[in-house]
């Protein structure tokens, strides 16, 4: 398996970090796919599959070079550098570490993500530039109309696992994060089930990178950044929301008990909006019952607003769906009890 073993000092210096070229890199893969990995996924590649096939079309040199880029196993390095940590560099910046790598650099990358030699065609000095231009044009047509929101989505899944770090440390942040990947104990990481020989990150710093699209990578530059592009958990990433309990319900009426269902991650009032269908000032003034009530928290992220349901929200909206399941097991016993057998006495005569 893939792992890496990961110091304290490295641990405790590790961060989240939002990147838009890894985001940008995420639909690169989905759109190279070209199926949805999940029905919310759906619309977005049915919008934008066409153009992305025409450009293909258009330009088969660099459509060759991305589909060597992006490998069956092994990303070329060149194409998902690693973040560098520092600050918020925008797409721009980001972008300039692909077409700035050295023609001989890309080239040596993407033998090791076909695993075999470079076809003839792709022999040539151009091809950073060529990536650069293929990506900006994902991000421009494909992300950028949606990252405000996707930035929301990502910063929520953000907070939502600095809250789960808080309360069960190391292990629980990050066993979910992608498949394959779980804390195994005694400072090892499993990025991976794949057969890879483990790396020493003693003195790197370590980033976990979120991102919309169902994909995930990891990377490292120069053995001194380390980086675990993961797929977010966040609910404009994945359609439907749990039913509201009948009991929460009446309890708090159906609207403000809809927005605390949904509180179970971190959320903006945008994506409240969006997710209940209600109004912004329906959903501001059930958020202002909750927080006075302490059912729910808020904290800033970045430049939103979110917020959370507290552990006294979490056992209301449980103990209701709990009773509502206990409510509905016993009817369902009941019905399957004959008329004739029902006694109030308790005898069963």
């Amino acid at each position: 398996m893939g792992w890496w073993q990961v110091s304290a000092d490295t641990l405790a210096g590790s961060r989240f970090v939002v990147s838009p070229l890894a985001e940008a890199i995420a639909a690169l893969k989905t759109l190279e796919r070209g199926t949805a990995a999940h029905p919310g996924e759906r619309a977005w590649l049915a919008a934008h599959l066409p153009a992305y096939r025409e450009r293909q079309a258009g330009d088969p040199v660099t459509a060759l070079l991305i589909r060597a880029a992006l490998g069956r196993y092994w990303n070329a390095d060149f194409i998902t550098p690693t973040p560098t940590g520092e600050g918020e560099p925008s797409f721009a910046e980001e972008l300039a570490r692909i077409s700035e790598t050295p023609p001989e650099s890309a080239r040596a990358h993407l033998t090791v993500s076909l695993g075999g030699p470079l076809p003839a065609v792709l022999h040539r000095d151009d091809l950073p530039e060529r990536a650069a231009g293929w990506v900006r044009w994902v991000w421009t047509e494909s992300v950028l109309p949606y990252w405000p929101r996707r930035r929301r989505v990502l910063e929520a899944d953000v907070i939502a696992r600095t809250a789960r770090l808080s309360q069960g440390g190391w292990a629980a942040a990050l066993g979910d994060m992608r498949p394959g990947m779980r804390w195994l104990g005694a400072s090892r990481l499993q990025v991976n089930t794949r057969d890879y020989p483990p790396r020493e990150l003693s003195g790197a710093r370590l980033m976990f990178v979120p991102i919309t699209p169902r994909q995930g990578w990891v990377s490292w530059d120069a053995c001194h950044r380390y980086a675990v592009v993961y797929p977010c958990s966040g609910a404009l990433a994945e359609p439907g929301r749990a039913a509201v309990p009948e009991a929460l319900g009446r309890l708090l009426g159906p609207g403000r008990a809809a927005v605390l269902m949904l509180l179970d991650t971190p959320k903006s009032t945008t994506q409240l909006v969006a997710l209940t269908g209600q109004g912004l000032g329906s959903v501001g003034r059930h958020l202002k019952v909750l927080l006075d009530a302490r059912l729910a928290a808020r904290r800033r992220a970045g430049r939103s607003v979110l917020y959370y349901r507290t552990d006294a929200g979490d056992v209301l909206v449980h103990a209701q769906a709990d009773g509502d399941a206990r409510v509905h097991a016993q009817a369902d016993g009941d019905a399957r009890v004959p008329v004739s057998g029902r006694r109030g006495d308790g005898t069963g005569c």
